[in-house]
Order: C-alpha cells, then structure tokens, then sequence
C-alpha cells in the first residue's frame, strides 16, 4: 500500500513502538469482513432479492426490470456476465444475468430477481448468504440507445441535430408514424458514459437495445 507523501505543512511525529504493537494485537483479533469479491472469479457475501415496485422499471443497463425472468444486480460486474449463486445453507444453485447496479445496503454484494429468489429458497427469509462463481464473460458489444420516440419528424429532426451538435452521433429511425431519435453503436463500456451525457442535456429517460 502506498502511504500519502506529508506535504510542506504536516508536522512529522514519531508513533511509539509501543502504540503500532497495540494496534496491531487489536486488528488480529478484529472479526473478518464479508468478501465483496474474492480471488479468480469467486465472490462470496450476502444476496438479497427486489420486485414489487421496480416491475417494468428500467435497469442500469436500459432495459426493463422483470421480477420473473433470472437476473440480478451487482456493483461492478460488468452486465450480460453470468453468474451461478449458491445458497450457503441449503445447497440450492441459481445461474443469473448481470442487467442492474446493487444492492447498494452494506454487507450485501447481490441482489437477485424474485424469480432467482425463489429457486434458491431464500425469498421467504429475505436475505442469504450466498457464494457466486462467474461462469460467462459477455464479449463488449454495441447498443442502440434510444433517446425518444415522436409523432412529429420535424422534432425528431431538431434533437438529433442538437445532439449531434453536441458530437453525439444522433439519427432518425422511422417506424411506421413513429420517429425515434437514436444513438447507434455505443460500446457497453460507454453506455454510461453516453447515458450521462445525454442526461445533461435533459435526455434522461432513454432505452438501450441490442439494435
């Protein structure tokens, strides 16, 4: 680990052998921490589940949150990863895809669809001690993301010009009478990066697709 460097400021002090001895016999016995992530693509901590009132809200990724199908949210395993979740204490294994950012409660490092939930056996308690092995590596792939949908092509044609003003390579995609502003082949690494982007420019709501 790399100790801060005292700027001209600081005054130098001399710790006592003494004091580093004692602090070092309290953190032996200190209890460990749940492990957020562990070597390789091991990761081990508690899961939790959500539904209810996120049902058809969108994810981080831009997609829309399904209780019912068998995904998850984790903090920074990148999406469309899979990973299989074991349940400590019954054995029960799940394989879930990476779509959401969470849970966001400290000691908690996943937070499981009910649907996942609910093949693990662990709805009923709420929350599980889990152990999470990375089995799929998404290859980076391109999105659309999808900044509106309009009735009027004029309006459709002035945010795309704005936007592009603002070198976000923006066009019209036209479907029937409907005129969707868009922003094609944006790398899954860079969706947040377009996504806060547009938000600045008062696009917040907006819609990632595979094309």
């Amino acid at each position: 680990m790399k100790l801060p460097v005292a700027n001209h400021r600081s005054r130098h002090r001399t710790v006592p052998v003494a004091a580093l001895l004692a602090i070092a016999a309290l953190a032996a016995f200190a209890p460990a921490p749940v492990s957020a992530e562990g070597s390789g693509h091991e990761l081990s901590g508690y899961a939790s589940w959500y539904g209810g009132k996120f049902q058809g809200r969108l994810t981080a990724n831009g997609e829309r949150f399904d209780t019912n199908e068998l995904t998850a949210a984790h903090r920074t395993l990148a999406f469309n990863t899979v990973v299989e979740v074991r349940h400590l204490a019954n054995g029960r294994r799940v394989r879930v895809r990476i779509n959401d950012r969470g849970p966001f409660v400290d000691g908690r490092v996943i937070d499981l669809s009910r649907a996942a939930a609910d093949a693990i056996g662990m709805t009923g308690e709420g929350i599980a001690r889990v152990e999470i092995t990375v089995v799929e590596h998404p290859p980076e792939q391109r999105r659309v993301i999808q900044v509106v949908a309009l009735s009027s092509a004029a309006r459709a044609d002035a945010i795309a010009r704005e936007l592009r003003r603002h070198d976000l390579p923006a066009t019209v995609e036209r479907a029937g009478t409907v005129y969707r502003v868009v922003v094609a082949g944006v790398l899954d690494s860079e969706v947040p990066s377009v996504r806060a982007r547009l938000a600045d420019l008062g696009h917040a709501q907006v819609l990632v697709r595979s094309r």
